[in-house]
């Protein structure tokens, strides 16, 4: 009777919990990855309410510091607007604009978007736990007259196998970024885990496999994922 009581007390706070809990982040970024252009005035990014409250968002850019705030962070792009009340089930259009100058016309620049969801507090709910998310994509910033084909770039990449796994060299002026490695082209045998090679460096990826052609999966501007064979020098 006694552990019936406890199994009971215990089935009571679980089903409680459930109840309370704070539903999962609502706002969803249209695409994975925003591109601007030189020479664009700005470029839109579309964010949209999945969930079934209202929410309050607040937007910025860093340059890869993750813990930068709107109020620390350094990036050359202003956002419009900063904080904005998103309606369950409604869209809003964030107005992205570079207003910096200095970067390399060479290469592309690679900054941060960061969209924070702060869900409304109802007033039942003074004492339960208040949850924000924060969704973070890459920004790529393109100047004009870069050669080649950005979302290509990843066959130029060069791979020859380290101590501990492989390495990347990039050629290109483009970040390129992959999901993840695979053995296999059809790409569901997954042997490393993903990253971003920048523009002109080698990155590394620690493998414990050890073959002769690999399948990174990269990504394009469209979020486009494809597995493509590539050769690993000794």
């Amino acid at each position: 009777m006694k552990n019936n009581k406890i199994f009971g007390q215990v089935a009571a706070l679980i089903f409680a919990l459930t109840l309370t809990a704070p539903a999962l982040a609502g706002i969803v970024i249209t695409g994975t990855r925003v591109i601007y252009p030189e020479g664009e005035r700005e470029v839109m990014v579309k964010v949209e309410n999945k969930g079934d409250k209202p929410v309050l968002i607040q937007s910025w850019v860093d340059d890869g510091d993750a813990e930068a705030s709107p109020e620390t962070t350094k990036a050359p792009f202003t956002i419009t607007p900063p904080v904005n009340r998103v309606n369950a089930g409604k869209g809003q259009t964030l107005r992205l604009m570079y207003i910096g100058e200095g970067l390399p016309k060479d290469k592309e620049s690679v900054f941060w978007l960061s969209v924070l969801e702060v869900p409304p507090r109802a007033k039942e709910q003074a004492n339960q736990l208040q949850m924000a998310f924060r969704s973070r994509i890459k920004i790529f910033y393109r100047p004009k007259a870069l050669p080649g084909d950005a979302n290509i770039a990843g066959e130029s990449v060069t791979w020859r196998r380290v101590s501990g796994g492989v390495e990347a060299k990039n050629p290109t002026p483009y970040y390129v970024s992959l999901a993840n490695i695979a053995s296999d082209k059809e790409g569901k045998k997954i042997i490393a885990e993903g990253g971003m090679v920048a523009p002109g460096s080698t990155q590394f990826f620690p493998m414990k496999s050890s073959l002769s052609t690999i399948y990174p999966s990269y990504i394009n501007d469209y979020g486009g994922i494809w597995p493509t064979p590539q050769p690993v020098a000794p």
